[in-house]
């Protein structure tokens, strides 16, 4: 496996990370609350959830979709870049 696919898979792992702590505390938020925006992120957070589990899974099992080329390498590891740090922001005023 290409370094890169790599680095992105490690990300992911990172962002599944982030997603099931902001899952946790937006069920929390939603059995005090139960308000329709609190249920907005808990789903948000599901679906991105399951997104990363399923990139993760492509990245080991289809390495043959990003092997071709090395430029679709390079930008599906700065997108899992750009998503690490939007959610590390999330999760730092979520939990905050």
């Amino acid at each position: 496996m290409d370094t890169q696919i790599m680095a992105a898979s490690a990300l992911s792992g990172a962002n599944i990370v982030f997603l099931a702590a902001l899952t946790a505390v937006w069920i929390r938020n939603y059995r005090t609350f139960r308000t329709s925006l609190v249920l907005g992120l808990l789903a948000f957070a599901v679906v991105m959830l399951v997104e990363n589990a399923v990139a993760l899974y492509f990245f080991f099992t289809m390495q043959s979709l990003y092997s071709g080329d090395p430029h679709v390498q390079q930008a599906v590891l700065v997108l899992r870049g750009l998503q690490l740090v939007a959610l590390a922001f999330l999760t730092y005023v979520t939990v905050r």
